[in-house]
């Protein structure tokens, strides 16, 4: 999510809310559209605003908890297939000491140290053995073997109930993000339903800008760079959906990954972790493919195309377009 274009340049940013213009105001005018209950609108607007705001810094939470939740997913999964492996390789082992007791048995009696294939606490077992030297050096080995294996195995199950107890837990961040998200979205479109029928078309009107800006003469930091903004490009137009990473919809950390993916680079899912993917720059010497993000706490970002402009998702209804850079306050800009 992001800023709708806005004639100054603070956008969606709170810090200089008493100082900006919305762009419905501006829209309004240009329509020809009669100020009348200007002030009552204003409000109305700026609550809206207020809410994609929020609704986006609950987005960002959203991914952040979502990726962290496929992380852990992707582990418990590896240490499953761990424990599988290790125990099969207790039961082979298991097999082998079997057979050996079994053998001894025929042959006039059980090894007592043999006892300790049918324990199920070989730590046990040994810590009371009072006599190693009716071990023979192998069977030794191998019932010391057969111990490590099985602490590795009570570890391994340990880590793995860890890591499902904080998969459990992320999912239900994720959700509760979810809620968050969709309550923000569900009032802002309320509130623009209740607005006048004029003052609410100069609002859509204001959040679609077809315009193609004159891109002549800026060149990407790379090829990879040229890749992700023919990719960005490419899809200008695409609606806004968010926690949606193309290709049919974006949320604006969406719509950056994705690009770059395209060019064969893997970026963090969110706009924080975007901001630390790379190199910093000074804006004044941002290129094409640069990824410019917003507000104090980052929580929107853009792809930086040349002459003053980024490609972004800036909020639902809002579908991908170009807006000047500095549509909102500036926080970072990175070259990945």
């Amino acid at each position: 999510m992001g800023s709708h274009r806005r004639l100054a340049p603070s956008g969606f940013d709170r810090g200089a809310r008493g100082a900006t213009l919305c762009v419905l105001t501006a829209a309004a005018a240009a329509l020809g559209i009669a100020p009348t209950g200007a002030a009552p609108q204003d409000d109305t607007r700026a609550e809206v605003d207020r809410l994609y705001e929020e609704a986006e810094q609950a987005t960002e939470s959203y991914n952040k908890a979502d990726e962290r939740a496929d992380t852990l997913r992707d582990q418990v999964d590896k240490a499953q297939d761990r424990i599988a492996r290790q125990q099969e390789r207790i039961n082979t082992m298991r097999d082998a000491l079997g057979s050996l007791a079994g053998a001894q048995y025929r042959s006039g009696g059980l090894d007592p140290s043999l006892a300790l294939m049918f324990s199920d606490d070989p730590d046990e077992y040994l810590d009371k053995a009072a006599a190693l030297d009716r071990i023979s050096a192998v069977q030794a080995g191998e019932l010391k073997e057969l111990q490590g294996a099985m602490r590795d195995l009570s570890q391994e199950r340990d880590a793995a109930t860890r890591k499902l107890a904080e998969l459990e837990k992320s999912r239900k961040a994720v959700a509760r993000h979810k809620r968050t998200v969709e309550r923000k979205l569900s009032k802002a479109r309320q509130l623009l339903n209740a607005m006048p029928y004029a003052d609410r078309a100069a609002y859509d009107r204001a959040s679609r800008s077809g315009r193609v800006p004159d891109l002549a003469g800026a060149v990407p930091s790379s090829a990879r760079a040229a890749a992700a903004v023919a990719a960005a490009r490419s899809v200008v137009g695409r609606p806004y959906i968010w926690g949606a990473n193309g290709p049919a919809g974006f949320d604006c950390s969406g719509l950056t990954q994705w690009s770059y993916a395209q060019a064969g680079i893997g970026l963090p899912r969110t706009s924080q972790g975007q901001a630390q993917a790379g190199e910093q720059v000074p804006l004044s010497q941002a290129q094409p493919g640069d990824l410019v993000t917003y507000r104090d706490d980052a929580s929107h970002v853009g792809m930086y195309v040349g002459n003053g402009q980024v490609i972004h998702a800036p909020y639902p209804g809002a579908p991908v377009r170009y807006d000047p850079v500095g549509m909102m306050p500036v926080s970072t800009v990175t070259r990945p």
